[in-house]
């Protein structure tokens, strides 16, 4: 007989005696309350009843719950509909979790309505079986607002580009097959010219600046094409909305910069454990913001900073440790065990703004002499560009969680070579010698002088 292990409950799990439940639904809500019976010592009932999804009416909901005692309020994660619910619930004083609509599934066989999933939710949520999902604070909120925002106009501009790209492919106008990307001040400065009315080659191909000018004969070329007005009317419309796009995708920048900074958890400590803005420079002495702290990290920008700290906030002890961050992030796959068989399973479908984020930092760093570069190139040699780049995300984002939950705390790069340098010298040597002797050679070894 095996060794007992005793596993104490999470504090999710927690059996609770009054409880409520909402199956959300975009109009109205199907509201089920559970409570010990009035009348039946040991038994239980329930009640449910159907809420309009107005913020009066479930302010109204806020205050009757309030008068019976419901210790939580479960939410099942449907769309955005129950954004309505979480906030107006929350702002009364309830405690209100929110959960995944795969933990909340109903028994297959049983019938589906939703007054039944209601109660459903209800006796999971008495029992405490299920896990809350993680909503962050309101000032995280608003700056995640801005980081989506801002995420989304920046995915558009890349749209507009490939789509003017697009336009002097059908003209026969082959520009970006010389210039490394139409964004160049040199691709640019030839558009223009030839929306203005320019159809020379020689005369467009003379607008290169800096390197270009080296490939002048190419150029010639790939201008002459069949440019006409017609395309430069559209060229012209692709321009505009991509100088309108940089506008707005600034604009946004600036008000995440703002709100990041204006948040007192996001600032550290310095070395007497004082914090905020104006607790002291000097060596030893300074207080870095949390964007500063991360944006240590190569791969990390301050703007990319700000995107992550708008997904996972700042708090860390929401994750009780990085692995549990990563999990939430779907950057690891999920346990499967059974008897002495186990496998790795699939990754969850986890924070697609977060994974985007890490995955662009990640192949940023992957192109600098780092450790986290090194550890790139280490898998991908191995295994692929693919997997390497989730690793090193992952590593990324266990960095982040030991940045943010200890504010003191600030990266340091291990170095380029540090897998090298830790690799047993003897058993990197006993491996090449096998290696040699198994295509029929003796080798002899001796120090260099």
């Amino acid at each position: 007989m095996g060794r007992p292990q005793v596993i104490d409950d999470q504090e999710h799990e927690r059996v609770h005696e009054r409880v409520a439940a909402v199956d959300v639904a975009k109009d109205a809500g199907v509201v089920c309350t559970r409570a010990p019976h009035p009348s039946r010592p040991g038994a239980r009932r329930s009640t449910v009843w159907t809420v309009k999804a107005r913020v009066g009416a479930i302010r109204a909901l806020g205050r009757q719950l309030k008068r019976d005692g419901i210790e939580i309020v479960t939410l099942e994660s449907t769309s955005d509909y129950w954004r309505i619910w979480f906030f107006v619930l929350e702002a009364a004083g309830l405690a209100v979790q929110l959960v995944n609509s795969a933990q909340a599934k109903n028994l297959p066989g049983r019938p589906k309505t939703d007054k039944l999933d209601a109660q459903w939710l209800a006796r999971l949520t008495e029992m405490g079986l299920l896990r809350a999902s993680f909503v962050p604070p309101k000032a995280i909120r608003d700056l995640r607002d801005y980081t989506r925002a801002r995420t989304r106009l920046t995915r558009e501009r890349t749209r507009c580009w490939q789509r003017l790209e697009k336009l002097l492919e059908a003209a026969l106008v082959k520009v970006s097959a010389v210039a490394s990307t139409l964004t160049t001040i040199s691709a640019q400065d030839m558009i223009k010219a030839m929306i203005a009315g320019q159809r020379d080659p020689k005369v467009l191909a003379g607008l290169a600046r800096g390197r270009m000018r080296a490939r002048h004969d190419d150029l010639v070329e790939a201008l002459d094409g069949m440019f006409d007005d017609h395309h430069g009317e559209l060229a012209q419309m692709l321009l505009d909305q991509i100088a309108f796009l940089d506008t707005r995708i600034a604009q946004l920048a600036e008000r995440a910069t703002a709100l990041a900074a204006a948040m007192p958890e996001a600032w550290g400590t310095d070395a007497d454990g004082v914090t905020g803005p104006d607790a002291g420079a000097g060596p030893g002495a300074r207080v870095l913001n949390a964007v500063a702290r991360l944006a240590q990290v190569p791969g990390i920008s301050e703007d990319l900073a700000r995107a992550i700290i708008g997904e996972i906030g700042l708090d860390m002890t929401r994750f009780a440790d990085a692995g549990h961050l990563v999990s939430w992030a779907g950057l690891c796959p999920s346990a499967r065990q059974s008897g002495a068989r186990t496998r790795a399973g699939k990754k969850n479908q986890g924070n697609g703004y977060l994974r985007g984020s890490l995955g662009l930092a990640a192949a940023t760093a992957a192109r600098t002499e780092t450790f986290l570069g090194e550890r790139y190139w280490r898998i991908a040699r191995r295994r692929g560009k693919a997997k390497a780049q989730v690793a090193v995300a992952r590593s990324i984002l266990v960095i982040i969680w030991h940045l943010l939950a200890d504010p003191t705390a600030r990266y340091t790069d291990l170095g380029h070579g540090y897998h090298q340098a830790r690799t047993d010298t003897d058993r990197k040597l006993k491996n090449h010698i096998r290696q040699i002797e198994a295509l029929g050679f003796s080798v002899t070894l001796s120090k260099a002088s």
